[in-house]
């Protein structure tokens, strides 16, 4: 019954565990989520603002220009109108009137709608000397449009007329239609004018109200979460909006427009699911082998207290006589028997407890292949959302490299466990090396860390395992880095000698080798207690990996740093079997 609430509590340990883990992981991956959303945002903001700004200019530009001086005769204003026609042409305006201090429509590029334009708010402006801007929504079209009116000064300085350019909403809001997250800028009235979701345009936020309504004024579902300093959205707008989001806002008064960005949470929710569920599971495969190996010790010390038993018996009935004393030798042969039955028992324990200590080195593992993953996937946002579809392509065979990888490491750790591996073949020195300093190159070039590679110009074939052989050299140059973190020079030297015996070494510049003689034990490691920089496995991982390639490691100070020589085997083709 004891055993069972051990269990239980343990059990209750692991759940409890798990759930800050994902609580911190959870808040972390939005935290990162809403710097990206931040950057995105002031991205399109910025972009919006630049294109509006480029027809503000054109009014400013347009507004001096000598065919305006002079509007009295039907002749000079057609020359007007051919003016304002090519200018709108080339720039894509939606139209380009000049107006006198009355409002009087004088020249358009297009037919005006209507001659008077005094009671527009962008004309008003521009009559007391400054750019007049204003949007709405053209009633013969539905069109969106922006306009600017800049004045026209007369020889004395006075404002003679105005210069007013439309610009179509739409065609500015074209070249970031569709981007991943849902954008949408909001007027001082409360009104979705400009977005990229074309179901969110027109719909309203009332004073006070934090969300938004659709313009019929029918209820939608809309709740607001606060998770920490974040602002999380739960929507049901439609298909292209996420149900669960990220909500930023950015004020824009340059346009006097407010930018708002809604940026999907799954991501962060699946990140956190899968690092609680690491952590569970690790925890679970750790107490599940302790379990084991405990139950099988409290066998075999009971098998021992018998044992022991049985001989002091044997013992005082051996002076009784020599028939008994025969007896005894045959029955202490049968439990010698025993004994060695049980001892091979406690070497299979022994391989059960180095299974699970394996087993907790299984984040350190997939910790630079889930790294790689979320970068990749970063910039292949990032090149999606500038349009650079080939970059993100590439990212994206990159992700699907680094999860084969990752495939194929979990593969290797099930074949330990059945006392299976990955077969031997012939694998390229070279690029096992290059895929490892891929790996580990950010890491690197984040620590300041100089690497000196040159690679043959010829492959060089190895008996091994590729994905066994770049754990190898993954573990010895983050180790490397490890070592010099504490100076400021930091460099890692690697070499390939392919003469009489093929080796490879790896040397830095760091305080050297502390003890060369515990150096591959497991858990044996130099860095502080708790740190997180790793739990002393690498080395002793790597040791027993190149043993099973039939090769040898050994790693001697040099001066200055440590020099770690990986010795292998040459493939040969009469080695394939």
């Amino acid at each position: 019954m004891q055993r069972v609430w051990v269990v239980l509590g343990f059990v209750l340990s692991v759940a409890l565990l798990a759930a800050g883990v994902w609580s911190y992981g959870y808040r972390q991956a939005l935290l990162q989520l809403s710097d990206k959303a931040e950057a995105d945002l002031e991205l399109a903001a910025d972009r919006l603002s630049t294109q509006m700004q480029v027809y503000q200019e054109l009014a400013v530009l347009m507004a001096t220009h000598p065919a305006f001086d002079t509007l009295e005769t039907e002749a000079q204003r057609r020359e007007a109108r051919f003016v304002l026609l090519d200018v709108a042409d080339k720039t894509a305006a939606v139209d380009m009137i000049y107006l006198d201090r009355d409002g009087q429509v004088l020249a358009s590029a297009q037919p005006a709608a209507q001659t008077n334009m005094a009671d527009h708010p962008a004309f008003e402006r521009a009559l007391q000397g400054a750019m007049g801007s204003a949007h709405g929504v053209l009633d013969a079209t539905g069109d969106r449009i922006y306009s600017y009116a800049a004045p026209a000064f007369g020889p004395e300085g006075q404002v003679d007329g105005a210069l007013m350019v439309i610009a179509d909403v739409q065609d500015v809001e074209q070249t970031w239609r569709g981007s991943t997250e849902a954008v949408f800028f909001v007027d001082a009235e409360g009104v979705v004018f400009i977005s990229n979701r074309s179901d969110l345009l027109f719909w309203r936020r009332d004073d006070g109200q934090l969300g938004l309504s659709p313009p019929t004024g029918e209820s939608v579902a809309f709740a607001s979460v606060q998770v920490g300093q974040h602002e999380l959205w739960e929507v049901d707008w439609g298909r292209y909006l996420p149900q669960r989001a990220l909500h930023l806002t950015l004020d824009l008064p340059v346009i006097d427009m407010t930018a708002e960005v809604l940026v999907d949470v799954a991501p962060a929710l699946r990140l956190a699911g899968l690092q609680a569920a690491t952590v569970a599971a690790i925890c679970l495969a750790f107490g599940a082998l302790l379990y084991l190996a405990t139950e099988r010790r409290r066998t075999l010390a009971l098998a021992n207290v018998e044992l022991e038993s049985r001989v002091a018996q044997r013992t005082h009935e051996l002076t009784d006589a020599n028939t008994a004393l025969r007896r005894e030798v045959h029955e202490r042969q049968e439990a010698e028997t025993a004994l060695k039955h049980a001892q091979e028992e406690l070497v299979q324990a022994g391989k059960l407890s180095a299974l699970g200590q394996m087993s907790a080195g299984i984040s350190h593992e997939l910790n630079q292949p889930l790294m790689a993953i979320r970068q990749f996937a970063d910039n292949g946002t990032a090149f999606l959302t500038r349009g650079r579809e080939e970059k993100a392509a590439e990212n994206l065979t990159r992700i699907s490299d680094m999860a084969a990888r990752m495939a194929r490491i979990i593969k290797n750790l099930r074949a330990f466990a059945r006392n299976e591996s990955e077969p031997m073949s012939k694998v390229d020195l070279v690029q096992v090396i290059e895929t490892a300093i891929e790996l580990t190159e950010a890491r690197l070039r984040a620590d300041g860390v100089v690497l000196d590679w040159t690679p043959p110009v010829r492959p060089v074939f190895a008996w091994g395992g590729e994905v066994r052989l770049g754990q190898v050299f993954v573990n010895l140059i983050n180790n490397a880095a490890d070592a010099m973190s504490q100076q400021p020079e930091r460099r890692i030297d690697i070499e390939i000698h392919d003469d009489e015996k093929l080796s490879v070494t790896v040397r830095d510049i760091g305080p050297g080798i502390e003890n060369t003689e515990k150096l591959f034990e497991p858990f044996y490691t130099t860095k502080e207690v708790g740190s997180s920089e790793g739990m002393g496995l690498g080395l002793s991982i790597s040791y027993g990996l190149v043993q099973s390639f039939g090769g040898n490691i050994r790693g001697v100070n040099s001066n200055p740093g440590a020099t770690f020589t990986v010795e292998l085997e040459y493939f040969r083709e009469d080695e394939v079997v």
